[in-house]
């Protein structure tokens, strides 16, 4: 019988993180199919952020290629989580590496070609970092092996 029982209390942490960002990239996506400009809870640079040029890749909205990305990661973090398979973990620090270079550079673009911050985008990003560091943590606790 597989034993379920967590195997860290950064595991969690993984798993809660990527559900927040599930969330805010889902309701960035939800508002961008429907055509409606997010609520910003602060200042009010959503709006700009969204409706730059830099809110589509090759056609594909920011926002879906970061929920896509939070369910992967939310995949591999309870796979870590609960059968403390290595692999997930690999797959946490992997793309959350690449996730937090992506997060830099449209974060630049934000604050020196847009000139607007976007309070979910930055709250989006950091839940990229935080997950990505604790994934460094995780790998140095596990060992390195």
């Amino acid at each position: 019988m597989t034993d379920l029982r967590p195997r860290s209390r950064i595991a969690p942490l993984l798993v809660l993180l990527a559900l927040v960002g599930l969330a805010i990239s889902g309701y960035l996506l939800f508002v961008r199919l429907q055509g409606e400009l997010p609520a910003c809870p602060i200042g009010g640079g959503c709006e700009t952020v969204q409706q730059s040029a830099y809110s589509e890749v090759l056609g594909i909205p920011v926002a879906g290629v970061g929920f896509v990305f939070s369910i992967v990661i939310l995949v591999a973090g309870v796979v870590w989580w609960r059968m403390a398979d290595r692999r997930a973990l690999y797959v946490l620090y992997g793309l959350g590496l690449l996730a937090t270079i992506v997060v830099g550079y449209l974060t630049s673009l934000e604050l020196f070609v847009i000139h607007a911050i976007c309070t979910w985008c930055v709250l989006y990003g950091t839940t990229v970092v935080i997950g990505w560091l604790l994934s460094i943590l995780e790998l140095r606790r596990s060992g390195s092996g």
